[in-house]
């Protein structure tokens, strides 16, 4: 029951977090962090998402999770981040398989594009699913171990490689002067860069502790 309210709480955040592709402005940023809910439920949130690249999209995202009481530690914070950048990623790979479905019937020219890309966001969502279970894998209480810098290992690599496929994948799309339909799936696209970019700098402050704790450890 616990894992079927996590999920659908986590779904009703991504729906929230879809429409939020660029940056904004300092002033939202202020807004975001002047939020309705107590500063001491978000606190944590806001100083781990003030590292990231896209701090207001984070802000935006995870405060919202806060609400629930379920985010006390780095760990569980890099495990919702990314599981929203994988549900955005998800989203992003459904509405590209439709739009490749409809330029392969048309024959049109627009489609290797399209197609090329619609592979790199499959690569993603299969990246983001593993390091998300992986991250499961860890046990903050189990101390260090060499498995746990595998498991860190893995998780880096694997949300770096997601973040790259969906960076080659905005690429496919230069310049501002485009279809409509370009413009559409590269602004999707570039959220779920934003949003995993995120995850990985969030993931990067959980592991820091353990590198730290190994590098005091040494002779």
């Amino acid at each position: 029951m616990a894992k079927t309210s996590l999920s659908l709480l986590l779904f009703f955040i991504f729906i929230f977090c879809i429409t939020h592709t660029v940056e904004p402005s300092s002033s939202s940023m202020a807004r975001a962090r002047h939020s309705r809910y107590p500063r001491a439920r978000t606190s944590f949130i806001e100083a781990s998402c003030m590292t990231t690249r896209y701090p207001a999209l984070c802000l935006k995202c995870l405060s919202r999770y806060a609400n629930s009481s379920k985010i006390h530690n780095a760990q569980q914070l890099a495990q919702v981040a990314l599981t929203v950048s994988l549900y955005r990623a998800r989203y992003t790979r459904s509405y590209m398989l439709k739009v490749a479905k409809e330029l392969e019937a048309m024959k049109a020219k627009e489609y290797p594009a399209v197609r090329d890309c619609l592979q790199q966001i499959e690569d993603s969502v299969i990246q983001l699913s593993q390091s998300i279970r992986e991250l499961r894998r860890l046990e903050p209480r189990a101390g260090m171990s060499d498995d746990i810098f595998l498991h860190i290992n893995n998780v880096e690599t694997w949300v770096s490689a997601a973040l790259t496929d969906a960076s080659f994948c905005v690429d496919e799309f230069p310049g501002r002067r485009m279809s409509k339909m370009k413009a559409t799936i590269k602004g999707k696209v570039l959220n779920v860069a934003q949003l995993t970019s995120n995850a990985l700098a969030l993931f990067h402050q959980y592991a820091a502790r353990y590198r730290a704790a190994a590098t005091k450890k040494l002779p």
